[in-house]
């Protein structure tokens, strides 16, 4: 006689949970990606430059502010280790100041780049990048590459916290979100935005063995985290684009990004231990990023943000030459400053027919600028609530 299969159990990671086990908030996010048209709007938030004017100005510190803002209790898990704005190094570079500059201090940054900051000041600005850390093959591998090896026990320090935690957010049907550095991210934090231009052009076998690293990294490391965990997204950190288009050309993105993309998506998808659960690919970046959707769908994107206005994108427009394209941001965060019926204008124009398209969280195209007080926000937050539900 024949043993009989055993059925997955509901826990969030061999079969999803059901709905009555998880909070509203969850729901609402993954009604938002099942596309469900006139499903209420997710309510949260891009982030705030914005917070320091406002404790200044006498918000008190202490004050509970999402519940403030009116936004929803958090439906995502993210899960890290494979870097953001940088690359995710075990050992990183040890942070010291390289230089006094009277005001200024030159930095070496935990990812290897000399940084121009304000004295004691590491945050809360744009900062100037004066070198990177890879400069030509020698530099990529005596003093970057070993940084990405997948085996360093340092690596690894926090794995079983790490999954514990995943194991019991998934247990409540939160939205399991794998972050990632985006190649381009990638290759621009160890080269340098101006000088990953020319490295295309002059030194391509440096730029794959790059990327190759970037893809074995991010295997092992996916790969780790799938023996726990069913990913319901994977979110590239990317910022491919400015205000005109794509950074480098489509070619360059076919050539030097997507086949690498592609093949840790697969790798990914084959290891789900929720073989029935779809898989989300999120692309982050600002600029006009409408050119690069077709390049970034061909190899499994379903969603996209933060849409910034200042440079072209509108939501509703996108939204209608994508219909199945998840879409975040695309509040002008400009308009914020503007007043109570700006803000009003330009939320009506968005967020009725953006809710019945479906596959829609509206949040500002970045952060909150500081120049926004927090009256003008308070009223959008509430208008957000009336119009999006």
């Amino acid at each position: 006689m024949n043993a009989q299969k055993p059925q997955p159990v509901a826990d969030g990671v061999h079969e999803m949970v059901p709905d009555e086990l998880m909070s509203q908030s969850i729901r609402k996010l993954r009604a938002t990606y099942a596309q469900t048209p006139g499903a209420p709007l997710v309510h949260r938030e891009f982030g705030f430059q914005s917070l320091d004017a406002w404790y200044e100005a006498g918000l008190d510190r202490k004050t509970n502010l999402g519940k403030l803002f009116g936004h929803d209790d958090q439906p995502i898990h993210c899960i890290v280790g494979l870097g953001g704005c940088q690359a995710a190094f075990a050992p990183a570079f040890e942070e010291k100041v390289l230089e006094d500059r009277g005001p200024h201090e030159v930095v070496l940054d935990s990812a290897g780049r000399h940084v121009l900051c304000f004295k004691g000041r590491r945050s809360g600005f744009m900062p100037e990048y004066i070198e990177h850390p890879v400069k030509d093959v020698r530099t990529w591998r005596q003093d970057v590459k070993w940084r990405l090896d997948p085996t360093s026990p340092q690596r690894w320090q926090d794995i079983d916290a790490t999954m514990d935690a995943s194991r019991q957010a998934a247990a409540k049907g939160m939205w399991m979100s794998q972050y990632a550095i985006g190649g381009y991210m990638y290759l621009r934090s160890l080269i340098g935005p101006t000088e990953v231009m020319c490295a295309f052009y002059d030194m391509p076998e440096l730029i794959h063995d790059c990327m190759k690293t970037w893809l074995e990294l991010a295997d092992a490391v996916t790969a780790r985290h799938q023996q726990s965990v069913t990913f319901d997204e994977l979110l590239f950190d990317e910022d491919i684009c400015y205000n005109h288009g794509p950074l480098i050309s489509p070619d360059m993105i076919k050539e030097f990004l997507l086949p690498y993309y592609q093949q840790l998506i697969a790798n990914v998808r084959s290891r789900q231990l929720d073989p029935s659960r779809k898989l989300h690919v999120q692309i982050a970046t600002d600029g006009f990023a409408e050119p690069v959707i077709p390049l970034y769908e061909g190899i499994g994107m379903t969603a996209m943000s933060p849409f910034e206005v200042a440079s072209g994108c509108d939501v509703v427009e996108i939204g209608r030459k994508y219909p199945r394209l998840i879409m975040s941001g695309g509040i002008d965060k400009r308009v914020l400053a503007k007043g109570k019926d700006a803000i009003d204008r330009h939320l009506e124009h968005i967020l009725p027919q953006m809710r019945q398209r479906g596959g829609y969280i509206p949040t500002c195209d970045h952060n909150v600028p500081a120049e926004v007080t927090l009256e003008n926000y308070l009223h959008y937050c509430k208008r957000c609530i009336e119009l999006g539900g």
